[in-house]
């Protein structure tokens, strides 16, 4: 065999038994990507998706927005109605130790123990434009004389009274639009005026109505009505003092049906849903609380 055929039969043998294939090519439909079908349904499956997400994103709002609401409204009521407390509680006060010395110690001078509350000086008074003005004495407490008095108006005044003397202490509330406001005012027996300005302590306010608890002068069988300011002839009768506060939300409620209405400070219903302005459609809240004056000694 020459040399020539055993290259050729090297060559050969070197051959693979299975030749390779050759890839197909893809077909022409398979490389298109999405139909117009497929698109649109993916873009409503995306759409109903994010309608979803949307509302319940507003419901969550509209709940906080309610809960924001409802928290805001009480916290103020409970200031206003603390407030008010304070200052009546205070107009019913009696003088208990003008006649001790400075360190706490003696008696009770008879002389000088005072009446808060007389002929000349009414507890409560209230004009025709609803500003309703709770007064009392106030003097320098010989037992705290370092911290000032005792007795303070709405705004924490007056600083201090000079020693051996009294002062009117007043608080006047009235609300101003749908803001209720409180001024403070002392008269000082010199006939020095210590007057501030309004000063807001509640807003969102529909209503602000004030009643009395009159004591009739039946001295065997004493008897208690509540009446309006028009009815009080003698303010040193009012024995107690009931306060009514309508405060409002803020947020838009959807109102449920037979819930339109709430019973206001006078006994009357009222239907949110035709109220005007910034009322409409918000949530209201009536807050009522009687205050007692301490006896003065009428009957």
């Amino acid at each position: 065999m020459t040399m020539h055929s055993t290259l050729h039969l090297s060559k050969k043998i070197a051959t693979p038994a299975y030749p390779a294939r050759e890839k197909p090519q893809k077909s022409l439909k398979t490389q298109l990507g999405l139909t117009l079908m497929e698109l649109m349904i993916g873009l409503a499956i995306g759409l109903l998706v994010v309608a979803v997400a949307t509302a319940a994103l507003m419901g969550t709002r509209s709940v906080t927005g309610t809960v924001s609401d409802i928290s805001g409204i009480q916290q103020q009521a409970a200031y206003v109605m603390r407030t008010f407390g304070t200052q009546l509680r205070q107009a019913g006060s009696l003088y208990l130790d003008l006649g001790l010395n400075a360190d706490g110690t003696g008696d009770i001078d008879s002389a000088t123990t005072f009446q808060l509350r007389s002929s000349t000086e009414q507890a409560i008074t209230e004009n025709q434009d609803g500003a309703v003005t709770v007064r009392f004495t106030g003097y320098e407490e010989p037992t705290f004389a370092d911290n000032g008095p005792i007795s303070r108006n709405c705004l924490g005044g007056p600083g201090s009274i000079p020693a051996e003397t009294t002062a009117s202490i007043e608080s006047i509330f009235v609300l101003d639009g749908i803001v209720l406001r409180c001024q403070g005012r002392v008269v000082h027996q010199t006939g020095e005026i210590e007057e501030t300005t309004l000063q807001p302590i509640a807003q969102n306010v529909a209503t602000f109505q004030v009643r009395y608890l009159l004591q009739s002068n039946d001295a065997a069988n004493p008897t208690m009505q509540y009446t309006d300011a028009a009815g009080v002839a003698d303010w040193n009768r009012v024995q107690g003092v009931e306060v009514c506060l309508v405060l409002f939300g803020t947020e838009r409620i959807d109102v449920p049906a037979g819930g339109e209405s709430y019973i206001g400070c006078d006994g009357n219903a009222v239907d949110i849903t035709t109220l005007e302005g910034n009322r409409t459609n918000r949530m209201h809240y009536v807050f009522r609380n009687v205050f007692q004056l301490r006896s003065q000694g009428l009957i």
